[in-house]
């Protein structure tokens, strides 16, 4: 009898730990879920688009100018290089650049400026990724 009751007792306190150690994992997953889903809402994307997208067509170079300022300062403040821009086309400003080449872009001159976005299922999904920037003749 003294046997079956410890025999209880061990497969109550096994039977708990088992417990104990799932609802850890459970929460455990669910927390790391809440941590690597840092993407971006609709309005989030929409409002970092914003800043670039009024830029796109036909521009002057004042225009451009402000945008690579724009750019350069985007890309100054974000730790995260799925939101830093690249400029491409008669302007080349890569993601870790220091200073806009504003010198290259004409004040009187007319530009087409184009944005480019992140794929789907990427980690920049809608996001402005790359402003293309051609001089118009």
């Amino acid at each position: 009898m003294e046997n079956a009751s410890k025999a209880l007792i061990i497969a109550g306190a096994i039977l708990l730990a088992i417990l104990i150690i799932s609802l850890g994992i459970l929460i455990y997953n669910q927390a790391a879920g809440i941590v690597n889903s840092n993407s971006m809402s609709d309005v989030e994307i929409t409002q970092f688009n914003a800043q670039f997208t009024q830029y796109q067509g036909t521009q002057s170079g004042t225009s451009v100018r402000a945008l690579l300022q724009e750019v350069l300062s985007n890309n100054m403040t974000q730790d995260d290089d799925n939101r830093k821009v690249e400029v491409t086309g008669a302007v080349t400003m890569g993601k870790n650049a220091s200073s806009a080449p504003i010198n290259s872009i004409t004040t009187g001159g007319s530009y087409t400026v184009t944005c480019n976005y992140g794929t789907s299922g990427s980690a920049n999904a809608g996001l402005v990724t790359s402003i293309n920037i051609t001089k118009r003749n």
